[in-house]
Protein backbone atom coordinates (compact mmCIF):
# COMPACT_ATOMS: atom_id res chain seq x y z
CA UNK A 1 0.00 0.00 0.00
CA UNK A 2 1.16 3.85 -0.84
CA UNK A 3 0.57 5.84 1.56
CA UNK A 4 1.20 10.09 1.73
CA UNK A 5 2.31 11.46 4.65
CA UNK A 6 1.05 14.93 5.67
CA UNK A 7 2.03 17.53 8.25
CA UNK A 8 -0.26 20.08 9.46
CA UNK A 9 1.30 22.65 11.56
CA UNK A 10 1.38 26.09 12.83
CA UNK A 11 0.39 28.04 16.41
CA UNK A 12 -1.45 27.77 18.84
CA UNK A 13 -5.17 28.12 17.70
CA UNK A 14 -4.74 28.04 13.98
CA UNK A 15 -6.95 24.93 13.28
CA UNK A 16 -4.71 21.99 12.98
CA UNK A 17 -6.56 19.61 14.91
CA UNK A 18 -10.00 20.72 13.32
CA UNK A 19 -8.43 20.61 10.33
CA UNK A 20 -7.89 16.79 10.32
CA UNK A 21 -10.81 15.89 12.89
CA UNK A 22 -12.90 17.92 9.31
CA UNK A 23 -11.55 15.15 6.85
CA UNK A 24 -10.30 12.08 8.60
CA UNK A 25 -12.61 8.76 7.76
CA UNK A 26 -11.66 7.06 10.83
CA UNK A 27 -12.01 8.61 14.70
CA UNK A 28 -9.03 10.89 14.92
CA UNK A 29 -6.18 9.39 17.93
CA UNK A 30 -5.31 13.03 19.82
CA UNK A 31 -3.60 13.88 22.26
CA UNK A 32 -5.36 17.15 23.83
CA UNK A 33 -4.87 17.98 27.65
CA UNK A 34 -5.88 20.44 29.54
CA UNK A 35 -4.06 24.06 28.52
CA UNK A 36 -2.04 24.96 32.08
CA UNK A 37 -0.23 28.01 30.05
CA UNK A 38 -0.68 30.68 27.84
CA UNK A 39 -2.89 28.72 25.58
CA UNK A 40 -5.56 28.64 28.23
CA UNK A 41 -6.37 32.37 27.24
CA UNK A 42 -7.27 31.10 23.76
CA UNK A 43 -8.77 27.31 24.22
CA UNK A 44 -9.23 24.81 26.79
CA UNK A 45 -7.58 21.67 25.49
CA UNK A 46 -4.75 21.50 23.48
CA UNK A 47 -2.44 19.28 21.76
CA UNK A 48 0.81 18.24 23.28
CA UNK A 49 2.46 14.90 21.05
CA UNK A 50 -0.03 14.78 17.86
CA UNK A 51 -3.07 14.16 16.49
CA UNK A 52 -3.47 11.18 13.69
CA UNK A 53 -6.35 10.79 11.29
CA UNK A 54 -6.40 8.73 7.33
CA UNK A 55 -8.23 9.48 4.17
CA UNK A 56 -8.28 5.58 2.35
CA UNK A 57 -7.99 6.56 -1.67
CA UNK A 58 -8.73 2.79 -3.06
CA UNK A 59 -7.83 -0.55 -1.97
CA UNK A 60 -3.97 0.47 -2.60
CA UNK A 61 -3.57 4.41 -1.42
CA UNK A 62 -3.95 6.24 1.94
CA UNK A 63 -3.34 9.95 3.05
CA UNK A 64 -2.06 9.77 6.53
CA UNK A 65 -2.49 13.61 8.11
CA UNK A 66 -0.16 14.51 11.22
CA UNK A 67 -1.27 17.23 13.44
CA UNK A 68 1.85 18.80 15.16
CA UNK A 69 1.38 20.68 18.63
CA UNK A 70 1.55 24.28 18.24
CA UNK A 71 3.91 25.28 21.01
CA UNK A 72 7.35 25.14 20.65
CA UNK A 73 8.10 23.16 24.00
CA UNK A 74 6.71 20.38 22.19
CA UNK A 75 9.33 21.30 19.11
CA UNK A 76 10.64 17.43 19.81
CA UNK A 77 7.44 16.00 18.05
CA UNK A 78 7.63 18.90 15.15
CA UNK A 79 11.02 17.14 14.46
CA UNK A 80 10.02 13.20 14.96
CA UNK A 81 6.83 14.49 12.18
CA UNK A 82 8.24 16.18 9.49
CA UNK A 83 11.15 13.77 9.05
CA UNK A 84 8.80 10.87 7.18
CA UNK A 85 6.24 13.71 5.88
CA UNK A 86 6.37 13.82 2.00
CA UNK A 87 4.56 17.57 2.41
CA UNK A 88 2.99 19.41 5.08
CA UNK A 89 0.54 22.50 5.47
CA UNK A 90 1.26 25.79 7.71
CA UNK A 91 -1.99 26.73 9.09
CA UNK A 92 -1.69 30.28 10.31
CA UNK A 93 -4.68 32.56 11.78
CA UNK A 94 -4.86 35.43 9.80
CA UNK A 95 -6.84 37.67 12.63
CA UNK A 96 -3.30 37.09 14.81
CA UNK A 97 -0.33 39.19 13.65
CA UNK A 98 1.08 38.98 17.14
CA UNK A 99 2.00 35.45 16.12
CA UNK A 100 3.83 35.39 12.36
CA UNK A 101 6.79 35.41 13.42
CA UNK A 102 6.70 31.93 15.28
CA UNK A 103 4.38 30.84 12.21
CA UNK A 104 8.11 31.89 10.36
CA UNK A 105 10.09 30.16 13.08
CA UNK A 106 7.90 26.60 12.50
CA UNK A 107 8.36 27.02 9.00
CA UNK A 108 12.37 27.36 9.25
CA UNK A 109 12.30 24.29 11.35
CA UNK A 110 10.52 22.17 9.41
CA UNK A 111 12.22 23.21 6.12
CA UNK A 112 15.81 22.82 8.03
CA UNK A 113 14.64 19.24 8.92
CA UNK A 114 12.98 18.39 5.46
CA UNK A 115 13.35 19.55 1.95
CA UNK A 116 9.48 19.04 0.78
CA UNK A 117 6.77 21.06 -0.65
CA UNK A 118 4.53 23.22 1.70
CA UNK A 119 1.40 25.03 1.59
CA UNK A 120 0.34 27.89 3.61
CA UNK A 121 -3.08 27.37 4.95
CA UNK A 122 -4.82 31.12 6.28
CA UNK A 123 -7.24 30.92 8.60
CA UNK A 124 -9.64 33.08 10.49
CA UNK A 125 -9.94 34.92 7.29
CA UNK A 126 -13.46 36.02 8.21
CA UNK A 127 -12.41 38.07 11.09
CA UNK A 128 -12.09 41.50 11.16
CA UNK A 129 -8.68 42.41 12.06
CA UNK A 130 -7.60 39.60 9.48
CA UNK A 131 -4.50 40.31 7.25
CA UNK A 132 -4.41 39.74 3.58
CA UNK A 133 -3.07 36.64 2.49
CA UNK A 134 -0.49 38.60 0.62
CA UNK A 135 1.01 40.85 3.38
CA UNK A 136 0.74 37.12 5.69
CA UNK A 137 2.88 35.97 3.14
CA UNK A 138 5.37 38.97 3.30
CA UNK A 139 5.39 39.08 6.88
CA UNK A 140 6.37 35.29 6.69
CA UNK A 141 9.33 36.19 4.57
CA UNK A 142 7.94 34.98 1.40
CA UNK A 143 9.05 38.16 -0.62
CA UNK A 144 8.93 37.21 -4.09
CA UNK A 145 5.84 35.64 -5.28
CA UNK A 146 6.94 33.30 -7.73
CA UNK A 147 9.17 31.53 -5.00
CA UNK A 148 6.67 31.46 -1.99
CA UNK A 149 4.43 28.32 -1.68
CA UNK A 150 0.91 27.90 -2.81
CA UNK A 151 -1.24 30.38 -0.21
CA UNK A 152 -4.81 28.96 0.26
CA UNK A 153 -7.71 30.15 2.44
CA UNK A 154 -8.66 27.49 4.52
CA UNK A 155 -11.70 27.11 6.84
CA UNK A 156 -10.99 24.39 9.06
CA UNK A 157 -14.38 23.45 10.04
CA UNK A 158 -15.90 23.50 6.32
CA UNK A 159 -14.94 19.37 4.43
CA UNK A 160 -14.78 20.82 1.28
CA UNK A 161 -12.04 23.93 2.92
CA UNK A 162 -9.95 21.12 3.71
CA UNK A 163 -10.08 19.12 0.69
CA UNK A 164 -8.95 21.73 -1.23
CA UNK A 165 -6.27 22.52 0.38
CA UNK A 166 -4.96 19.10 0.51
CA UNK A 167 -5.50 18.61 -2.98
CA UNK A 168 -3.36 22.01 -3.48
CA UNK A 169 -0.99 20.33 -1.78
CA UNK A 170 -1.20 17.20 -3.52
CA UNK A 171 -0.92 19.14 -6.57
CA UNK A 172 1.89 21.23 -5.46
CA UNK A 173 3.79 17.87 -4.43
CA UNK A 174 3.37 16.71 -7.49
CA UNK A 175 4.74 19.46 -9.28
CA UNK A 176 7.80 20.19 -7.13
CA UNK A 177 8.52 16.24 -7.24
CA UNK A 178 8.32 15.10 -10.78
CA UNK A 179 8.89 11.58 -11.25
Amino acid sequence: MEIMRLVVTGPVGAGKSTFIRTVSEIEVVDTDRSATDETAELKKKTTVAFDFGRLQFGPETALHLYGTPGQSRFDFMWDILIRQAHAYVLLVAAHRPHEFRYARRIASFMNQRRNIPMIMGVTHVDSPEAWDPENIAIALGYLDPQTRPPIINVNANEEASVAQAIIALVQHSMQSCPT
